[in-house]
């Protein structure tokens, strides 16, 4: 394999969209050591503390992961610990905070919206962990290049204009999960393309750590 299919096969495998024509959708790290160890690492399933029903979606920056796991065990076990010992289908909806931590989560039965209907966002104090358990839910991830905010930061969001054309779009499955780190722009709860649009998500807020 030529080196620079090598090197574009590890970025995608590691979640780590590289910077071409196609766009930038996450933050872009050069040391291809790090990014090879780092999917080493989430393919593991180190992180998992006991929950095995979901692994990181493809889209999922596997270096911001392995650093932000690093930095702050104590609250992605919590999160991880939580899925392992709840009925993800007959929790009560509702928003609550892990004993013992900051962490929050909010069980949501909601329902997909057509593209362009839900606004797109990032968040810089707080990471997004979102697990659709019932229904599909498909996500939007924006390009950084077409891409602008449109509106000023207030805790903790910022909303961007973007190119409908550049968005990719992904839907969710039972067998993974999301997550968006600071650089990770999306959009939830966008319509997929079957007549069911229930979804029951289930969204954590983790700490993000400089």
């Amino acid at each position: 394999m030529k080196l620079g299919k090598l090197l574009l096969t590890l970025c995608l495998c590691a979640g780590i969209w590289p910077v071409a024509a196609e766009g930038v959708y996450t933050r872009v790290v050069d040391d291809e050591a790090k990014v090879e160890s780092s999917r080493r690492w989430m393919e593991s399933g180190v992180w998992r503390n006991g929950f095995g029903a979901a692994s990181p979606h493809s889209s999922v920056n596997a270096v911001d992961f392995y650093e932000q796991y690093s930095k702050n065990k104590e609250q992605w076990d919590a999160v991880f610990g939580w899925l392992r010992d709840n009925d993800l289908l007959a929790v009560p909806a509702g928003k609550q905070t892990i004993d013992g931590t900051t962490v929050t989560v909010s069980v949501e039965d909601s329902s997909n919206r057509p593209f362009g209907k839900s606004r797109s966002e990032s968040h810089r104090q707080k990471i997004d962990l979102q697990y659709c358990v019932k229904g599909i839910e498909r996500f939007g991830i924006l390009d950084h290049e077409s891409s602008a905010p449109n509106c000023e930061y207030r805790p903790d969001v910022i909303h961007y204009d973007y190119d409908p054309e550049k968005v990719r779009l992904f839907d969710s499955s039972p067998d993974n999960f999301f997550i968006f780190f600071p650089e990770d722009w999306h959009i939830a709860k966008i319509a997929n393309d079957t007549d069911d649009q229930e979804i029951r998500v289930i969204v954590f807020k983790i700490d993000y750590v400089e």
